[in-house]
């Protein structure tokens, strides 16, 4: 079973200088409170083919997690997959922008989880509670690109 969440905030900053915020990667601890650690693991500047590994905590359990970017269209669209195979994945997921009037941006996150193994009992749990904070989510990519 797969499903996706998404959530979508306005953030008061010009197009580029969100797409540069979140095409870094390693900022995902300041607005993701699961994150615990991210590195990026292929060396030169984000794009497709950079490879993130990061260190998760999702109810109690802690995982080590592997994502590429898969698209980069500068300054309007991220896109990565997950390249480890925990219990419950994000298969894809990625970041739309678009200008949203007088220098802010519209920003929309999303994911597609999936459950693999005895995950796929656990995914609809994970997905709900990740649609559930999915606006939160949102205003905490907000706060951290506008703070």
């Amino acid at each position: 079973m797969s499903g996706l969440f998404e959530g979508t905030t306005v953030v008061d900053r010009p197009i580029d200088e969100v797409f540069r915020f979140l095409a870094v990667g390693i900022n995902d601890p300041k607005f993701s409170p699961r994150v615990q650690k991210i590195v990026q693991k292929t060396p030169g500047p984000p794009g497709v083919g950079t490879i993130f590994a990061s260190t998760v905590k999702d109810a109690g359990m802690t995982t080590e997690r592997e994502f590429e970017i898969t698209e980069f269209d500068e300054p309007r669209r991220i896109r990565w997959t997950e390249r480890s195979k925990n219990i419950v994945t994000a298969v894809d997921g990625g970041y739309d922008l678009e200008p949203s009037g007088n220098g802010s941006t519209k920003v929309t996150i999303f994911n597609t989880l999936e459950g693999h193994g005895i995950g796929k009992l656990v995914a609809p749990l994970a997905l709900r509670a990740a649609r559930k904070d999915a606006p939160a989510f949102a205003l905490r990519i907000k706060s951290a690109i506008e703070g």
